[in-house]
């Protein structure tokens, strides 16, 4: 396995992985987890070479949110990547990413508002910039991205029909399901945040969202389900509630009744210090 950290070395490597067949990316911010290995399995089983990308992307975090205390443990991420059969680990410098000079942008509107959108001012940019850079530089035939960041897989496949980064009609952003810890809660890095109290309070919130969900399936008022849910995660420990919506599944349009379209039930808690995000599907009508 061969980790880089510049762009000239990343290119000269994909032409010479390109050369003996199909490349997957992987899109990491490190602090890797079972959850991310989840991604990289999968990418074998969809490519000949996978390439996960390691950068703690600084243009996704906002003023306060936690920057400088997110996780950066390279060597030990590449010692969990080498045994999966990862050909190449791009973990650029933030210079390398963002030389001198940077001053470009991308925003994708309409899947990017509300949500994480609203309370994360400037984070989907940040999340399209970079992931845009990572096609460019990378070239991957496919990209593989976990399904607990829905508002972000729903941005990232946005832009990349309207940027032409894939061809039509091919699925070429694959978003792999949420892996969960035995209690139903979703891996995370940031999970580490959670002290041991916390972190068994932390159930609450796959307990509650089933539970809307379950009565959201069998005819209860939208708005009554989401209520009972937030009283549910502020009774068992968390502090506050970013929001707890419903949405249609592809174009995240708020619904304030069931569809007979796909839909996901979207929530972002805080407890302690960590803020937690978790989607789960709700069965049409």
């Amino acid at each position: 396995m061969q980790t880089v950290h510049s762009l000239d070395p990343l290119r000269s490597a994909i032409q010479t992985l390109r050369q003996t067949g199909t490349v997957a990316l992987v899109p990491t911010m490190g602090a890797l987890h079972e959850g991310h290995l989840t991604l990289v399995r999968e990418a074998r089983k969809r490519a000949d070479h996978v390439v996960v990308s390691i950068f703690v992307n600084p243009l996704q975090f906002g003023v306060n949110e936690d920057l400088d205390a997110y996780p950066r443990q390279l060597e030990r991420d590449c010692n969990l990547l080498e045994p999966e059969g990862v050909a190449l680990v791009w973990a650029p410098t933030v210079d390398a990413m963002y030389p001198q000079g940077f001053a470009t942008n991308i925003a994708v509107t309409g899947v990017s508002d509300g949500l994480c959108g609203a309370s994360r001012p400037g984070h989907f940019d940040g999340v399209a910039t970079v992931v845009c850079k990572l096609f460019h530089q990378v070239l991957p035939d496919v990209a593989l991205f976990g399904e607990k960041d829905w508002q972000q897989l729903a941005v990232i496949r946005r832009m990349a029909r309207d940027l032409d980064l894939t061809r039509p009609h091919v699925d070429a952003i694959i978003g792999v399901d949420t892996v969960r810890e035995e209690d139903g809660v979703a891996r995370s890095s940031r999970n580490a945040y959670l002290t041991a109290e916390q972190r068994a309070a932390a159930v609450t919130l796959p307990t509650a969202m089933k539970a809307a969900i379950a009565a959201i399936e069998g005819g209860a008022p939208v708005a009554e389900a989401l209520g009972d849910l937030e009283k549910a995660l502020l009774a068992g420990g968390f502090a506050s509630i970013d929001y707890a919506e419903l949405r249609d599944a592809e174009s995240l349009v708020p619904l304030d009744a069931r569809s007979d379209r796909p839909m996901r039930l979207l929530v972002a808690a805080r407890i302690g210090k960590a803020r937690l995000i978790d989607n789960m599907a709700v069965v049409p009508r």
